[in-house]
């Protein structure tokens, strides 16, 4: 059985099309293998923005941390422990003003702990969270990729490698506010999922 996590980030629900596209993946991963799904959607169950108190737990090794630190990241602990038993990593992740969610963000800062999912060492950051073929699902209303203004994939892309996930695959659908490409651009996004 190959378990799958799958992050949703989108504030919309049926008319989301990081979401419709996340769907279409599941389906097509679900024909090559037994899929176990495990979705943790921000929007619906948000996150708490890390604190001064949320920083200083994390810091604080395990065998010396106070029963109120130990519950202070009992989320994020549960949260590492979802992405390192999975095999699989779906992001889903709109482009909202320019960047990615709020919510994404939120987890990533949960998720993203020295000693934990990485560590340094003397010749730079070495990321512990290994054996995962990640996909990200974009959406963005305008043109954004290959130029400056392209601030989501490269973003999740290079945080997902800084923990170790360096197989990575995008699929990003561009110009949803545009009504002559969003059907052309989802249609090319689900026939690039069909040829995984």
């Amino acid at each position: 059985m190959t378990k799958v996590l799958v992050i949703q980030s989108s504030a919309l629900n049926e008319t989301s099309n990081t979401r419709l596209l996340t769907t279409k993946l599941l389906a097509r991963l679900g024909r090559d293998a037994q899929i176990a799904v495990t979705t943790r959607d921000l929007a619906q169950d948000q996150l708490p923005h890390i604190t001064d108190q949320t920083l200083g737990a994390f810091f604080t090794p395990a065998d010396q941390r106070s029963d109120e630190q130990n519950a202070i990241i009992a989320l994020s602990d549960t949260l590492v422990g979802e992405l390192m038993d999975t095999d699989i990593l779906i992001i889903a992740a709109p482009m909202y003003n320019f960047g990615v969610p709020s919510t994404l963000k939120a987890y990533f800062d949960h998720i993203a702990r020295a000693g934990v999912t990485f560590k340094y060492t003397e010749t730079g950051p070495v990321g512990l969270v290994q054996n995962k073929q990640a996909y990200i699902v974009t959406a963005t209303g305008g043109i954004h990729a290959g130029t400056p203004r392209d601030f989501v994939a490269p973003y999740v892309e290079t945080f997902l490698g800084f923990i170790g996930i360096n197989a990575v695959e995008t699929f990003a659908a561009e110009g949803m506010s545009m009504p002559d490409m969003k059907d052309q651009s989802l249609n090319q996004v689900m026939s690039a999922i069909e040829q995984l």
